[in-house]
């Protein structure tokens, strides 16, 4: 009877091989096609804090220019302490959604934080700013409505919009005429929201709020906003797009992130108007079945927002460094796109050439990494810089040396 079963199990078994070896084949074609392409992503490894200065897997040193990093918290040592002190009195992980037993204290006080901070009703906290997107259409509209789209989008927010049944609309990034005249379409639907990230993460712009709110209030729309990469750096404060452009009040709800300027770890946020934030928290899929945030992510989030209401230095360090790393790569000949963030696209329009441009860095010291499609549309490849409050001017000065040089060398300037 063994003997019987184990050739029962082995012909099964040959008979999985068989049937996956024409999907394995598959896929080796498309991966050596993406990699003949000059599209095949190689990850780097770090084996320190993250920060200005890092170590790689070989022992070497790169001064690390592609982290969203932007308030350089990520290695904060109140940040970190709180974290311990967390773990120490609170535990490692809630084991459970929050609608079961996964609430602490800690969870609301992080919460009321982010409120405070972006001057909303209240928020709910997500594992990550995906879910936050992927969570946040689908429980507030119907078939009945209308979900009108920037083009550049974050592909979270494109997720969500295709997990709901509401009908879509998309207009080219920032183009306010394209967006009235979907707007104007859309008042065949019930209601309408206009999403848009706060900052587009590949080109560094920021989203003409003003005028969104503006088109918003005359069609009779909400307005949704995604702050990852706006919070923390535009505004007077560095609290992200209402500030900029004067907003409170007028814009529903924000999307954000603890993972870039808010310590660099995991979490993400919708924050905004009462009945909504209350709405989520009985519908929204990824809050209802993942497991709360651990206590320590928390606690040093928390930490987080105190030490940006003590003071601006960490803000108006990063913008000094933005404007000085500009003014110097622009002065050299690079192609750069405008940016009002911590975002410097320097474009180089070939996949493969910003790949060679990216391990010419490393070999400089400098990490850096090349952006292609379909991160960016064809023919839009670039090394997208981020700036961080934790590089020095020192730092600064060494990476504009190396673009120029590689620069140079790859016929670049």
């Amino acid at each position: 009877m063994w003997c019987k079963f184990i050739k029962f199990v082995r012909e099964k078994t040959q008979n999985h091989i068989i049937m996956y070896g024409k999907f394995q084949s598959y896929l080796q074609q498309e991966l050596k096609a993406i990699d003949e392409a000059g599209l095949y992503k190689r990850e780097r490894t770090i084996c320190s804090p993250q920060g200005a200065e890092i170590t790689l897997e070989d022992g070497s040193k790169a001064l690390n220019f592609c982290a969203n990093n932007y308030l350089g918290l990520s290695d904060n040592p109140r940040l970190v302490a709180a974290a311990k002190k967390a773990m120490d009195e609170r535990g490692y992980g809630m084991s459970s959604v929050r609608f079961i037993c996964g609430k602490q204290d800690l969870h609301r006080e992080l919460e009321k934080a982010v409120s405070d901070y972006f001057h909303t009703d209240d928020t709910i906290l997500y594992a990550a700013c995906f879910d936050a997107n992927g969570g946040v259409f689908e429980p507030l509209l119907t078939a009945e409505d209308a979900i009108i789209s920037d083009s550049l989008n974050h592909a979270s927010i494109i997720d969500g919009v295709r997990l709901c049944k509401a009908v879509r609309y998309r207009y080219a990034n920032a183009d306010m005429a394209e967006l009235e005249k979907c707007l104007q379409d859309a008042q065949a639907q019930r209601f309408r929201i206009i999403v848009t990230d706060g900052v587009f993460s590949m080109d560094g712009n920021v989203a003409p709020m003003d005028k969104i709110c503006e088109l918003a209030e005359k069609y009779d729309a909400l307005v949704m906003v995604d702050e990852s990469h706006s919070a923390g750096v535009v505004g007077k404060h560095g609290r992200g797009v209402a500030e900029l452009y004067d907003l409170y009040g007028r814009i529903d709800i924000h999307t954000g992130t603890l993972g870039k300027s808010f310590g660099g770890a995991v979490g993400g946020f919708t924050t905004g108007r009462q009945e909504i934030i209350d709405m989520l928290r009985q519908r929204s899929r990824p809050y209802l079945f993942s497991n709360s945030l651990p206590p320590m992510i928390c606690a040093a989030g928390i930490e987080t927002f105190k030490i940006l209401s003590e003071s601006d230095e960490l803000h108006d360090r990063q913008q000094e460094n933005v404007a000085y790393f500009r003014e110097k790569m622009i002065a050299a000949g690079f192609d750069i796109k405008p940016t009002q963030s911590a975002i410097c696209a320097v474009m180089l329009y070939d996949a493969p050439l910003s790949q060679k441009f990216a391990a010419a860095m490393a070999e400089e010291g400098i990490f850096v990494t090349g952006f292609y499609y379909p991160v960016v549309p064809k023919g839009q490849a670039r090394i997208r810089v981020q700036i961080s409050a934790a590089h020095r001017t020192e730092h600064l000065d060494r990476a504009i040396t190396a673009f120029i040089k590689v620069g140079k060398e790859l016929g670049v300037i």
